[in-house]
């Protein structure tokens, strides 16, 4: 029975990644629980269970009389004699309990204590485990779908993932395999809660940094991604290598490392823009897949006017703005696109304006050296006054 109470433990501790002393010691605390509820002692009591061949040991401590008015605090000296021939009047004596004494109640206490204690411990072991591991994907299989959240098996652990973190053309099944980034791991009343996400910008960073060697050992850098899921991300990168083309890294031969994101990703689109200390051309390649003619930049304003050709207006702009909204975003620059046509209407207008200007000018002097006594009579009246 001994060594079989050792072998349900250590296999406990296998399947719920539990430490057998973590175990061993709720087990204690189990069996304390069910001692004070059966005997009601108040005194010392010591619990000892070996860890090899599940021999378990209770006593409490008794005092040495001469003769025993109270059985549960006191033993009379000529019985602890027996046990321990160092026992004198007055001391301290372990008296021994034995586990055929326990009721069906405190057995059925030290159960109930045990499962919670080990529970608990299960919740810590969990937490621990994912704490440090926010940021990072893991693999999971769909086990049911609640309200607002599929709940998902990360082997031990049960994680989130809410389906507003999920792609907008995605719908997940029990028993799907889902990739998810760890967005959040915190402790809640119920046990810890480790909240997943398709949807975040870093799931894709991750990705990169899963597909691409380069990105993993740190030769490509991912300066900055912005994203709106299911439809477009946009990231810089840079390399530290300048043998490295930090695009052709990311996108691989034929577009084979890219596709497999694309992939995960149910087809979201993705451009991959080489980063640069010059604002005009990070601003130019941010609005890709549309070709820029020219940008205009107030650096104190930290803003841009960029000129597209009329028939890449809507691609720049991108559908309800997205693709603009999205290299703002990216970039920390505000855009404005107008097409040509706009533009050259806007520098005609501007020449015509500044022809007029100096036109009026001329004639003002003009006039002003034809009718000089009027300048005389002015001068007169400033005098004057």
């Amino acid at each position: 029975m001994n060594r079989e109470l050792i072998h349900i433990i250590e296999q406990m501790s296998r399947e719920r990644g539990i430490a057998k002393e973590s175990i061993l010691g709720n087990l204690e605390a189990a069996l304390l629980s069910a001692v004070r509820k059966k005997y009601g002692l108040e005194r010392e009591i010591k619990i000892n269970i070996d860890d090899e061949s599940g021999e378990i040991k209770i006593s409490y401590m008794k005092t040495v009389v001469e003769k025993v008015t109270d059985a549960h605090e006191e033993v009379s000296l000529e019985e602890a004699l027996k046990t321990d021939s160092a026992v004198e009047l007055g001391s301290d004596f372990e008296s021994p309990i034995s586990l055929d004494d326990f009721g069906r109640i405190a057995a059925q206490t030290a159960k109930q204590v045990l499962f919670q204690r080990v529970r608990e411990a299960e919740k810590d072991a969990i937490y621990d485990e994912y704490k440090d591991k926010a940021g990072e994907i893991v693999n999971g299989v769909v086990i049911r779908r609640g309200k607002g959240s599929y709940y998902v098996a990360l082997g031990r652990a049960e994680a989130l993932l809410p389906i507003k973190s999920t792609l907008p053309t995605e719908t997940l099944k029990r028993g799907d395999t889902v990739r998810a980034l760890i967005e959040e791991v915190r402790v809640a009343q119920k046990g810890p809660v480790i909240l997943l996400s398709r949807s975040h910008p870093s799931f894709v960073a991750e990705l990169f940094k899963m597909e691409i060697p380069e990105i993993y050992e740190g030769i490509v850098e991912i300066k900055s991604i912005v994203r709106e899921a299911g439809d477009r991300t946009k990231l810089t990168v840079e390399s530290k290598n300048s043998m490295v083309d930090p695009v052709g890294a990311c996108v691989g031969m034929k577009g084979t490392r890219v596709q497999s994101i694309v992939r995960e990703l149910r087809g979201e689109r993705i451009d991959i823009i080489p980063w640069t200390d010059d604002p005009r051309i990070l601003l130019s390649k941010a609005l890709s897949p549309a070709t820029v003619e020219s940008v205009g930049i107030n650096e104190e304003e930290k803003s841009a006017l960029v000129v597209v050709n009329d028939q890449q207006l809507s691609i720049a702009i991108g559908k309800k703005g997205q693709n603009v909204r999205l290299a703002m975003k990216l970039t920390g620059w505000d855009i404005d696109i107008i097409s040509e046509t706009e533009y050259n209407k806007m520098r005609k207008g501007e020449i015509e304006m500044q022809l007029e200007e100096e036109l009026n000018d001329a004639d003002a002097a003009d006039y002003a050296a034809e009718h000089p006594e009027e300048n005389v009579a002015s001068e007169d009246e400033k005098n004057e006054e």
